[in-house]
């Protein structure tokens, strides 16, 4: 019995004690958070001065050059060597040879007509010596200029409806256009150069037998070109035939000035664009070549232009009014890669011209002072 009780009393003395310490324990923890810091964020702005914005549209294209002929052949025949290899690069002055084809069978063609034009001619003479004494001096003029080695002259003037009778009866006006036509097909084995130029394309070589509407290849001017470049129809009204432009190569490395010379009148169906033709010159310009041009369209009004990452999705950008966030709405009027036109920003307005992350209306910030960077720096 005495055991008992003693074991009972043994465990509620450590019940109680266990109890005891369980509230100390729980008595020493603290249950204080630390307040948290406000980070104040630093922001960069700028100051809203509306004015006369102009609004330059980027465009780029490969250049062409303005006078280029494509060489096709009319006649066939054998290439014949020039004075210059027919080869890509070859440089020819105006009025050189390009290409010559061998003429030699045709040729005696055209004499052989020639000849047969001067004997009908000769077997008239003694006809009109006697029937038309009056019109006889200008045809035996027209018989002493006839040469077998140059191009046949123009036939005489018939006043007439008897000379044009007795002329045309014996067969000398159809034999005289058949001599024209020919020597005309004649012309055609020789290609001559139209202006100064480079040839850009040779198709054939010397030797080579040419058929008729074969491609030969392509001759161009180097000293002028053209840019082809698409504009949008909402810009396209303001650009102006004269208008300057301004041109760049890809690395930013060359500039040019270049000038609208041709609108095209036509909308593209797709893309709701309209060709514009730029006019360039340049010793080294190549055809071909890619070039970046800067149209002004027109000039806005009463507009600002910032970073098209300051404007949000809902048309409105941040402002700072005593040192807090706030949200305006503004009216975007031109989009550009990287820029975009405002307007509807009240003046001196204070903006955020750097995008910051997490930003939301009513959040405390600090504006950069830039005097007191500088002066930290130094």
């Amino acid at each position: 019995m005495r055991k008992l009780i003693f074991s009972a009393v043994v465990g509620a003395i450590i019940i109680v004690a266990s109890l005891y310490f369980a509230g100390l324990i729980a008595g020493s923890k603290d249950n204080r958070r630390p307040q948290s810091q406000k980070v104040v964020k630093t922001v960069f702005v700028d100051t809203v001065k509306n004015g006369t914005v102009p609004i330059v549209l980027p465009a780029n294209g490969n250049l062409q050059a303005k006078r280029r002929v494509e060489l096709f052949s009319e006649v066939q025949g054998v290439f014949r060597p020039g004075s210059k290899l027919f080869r890509t690069g070859q440089e020819y002055n105006k009025g050189q040879t390009l290409i010559r084809i061998d003429a030699g069978e045709y040729y005696a063609s055209v004499q052989a007509a020639k000849s047969d034009l001067y004997n009908l001619l000769t077997s008239v003479m003694p006809d009109l010596r006697l029937d038309y004494p009056e019109i006889y001096p200008k045809w035996q003029a027209y018989l002493n200029n006839f040469d077998l080695d140059k191009t046949i002259p123009v036939l005489p003037d018939m006043t007439s409806e008897k000379e044009k009778f007795f002329i045309t009866g014996r067969g000398i006006v159809s034999s005289y256009y058949n001599v024209r036509n020919m020597e005309q097909r004649l012309i055609k084995y020789t290609i001559i150069a139209p202006f100064n130029g480079i040839l850009t394309d040779a198709l054939v070589t010397e030797g080579t037998l040419v058929r008729a509407g074969q491609k030969l290849g392509d001759f161009i001017n180097t000293g002028l070109y053209e840019l082809e470049v698409s504009v949008s129809k909402t810009y396209g009204d303001f650009l102006k035939l004269g208008k300057k432009v301004e041109l760049s190569t890809l690395n930013n490395t060359q500039k040019y000035t270049g000038k609208v010379t041709r609108i095209n009148g036509r909308v593209d169906q797709n893309s709701q664009t309209i060709m514009v033709y730029i006019e360039v010159s340049g010793d080294n310009l190549k055809e071909g070549q890619y070039l970046e041009a800067n149209l002004e369209a027109k000039e806005e009004p009463d507009a600002i232009e910032i970073d098209r990452s300051l404007l949000l999705e809902n048309n409105q950008i941040f402002v700072v009014r005593d040192s807090v966030l706030d949200l305006i709405d503004v009216s975007p009027v031109y989009f550009s890669d990287k820029k975009v036109v405002l307007k509807n920003v009240p003046d001196g307005e204070v903006f955020v011209s750097k995008a910051l992350t997490g930003a939301y209306a009513g959040m405390l910030v600090k504006i950069f002072d830039e005097g007191k960077s500088k002066k930290g720096k130094s």
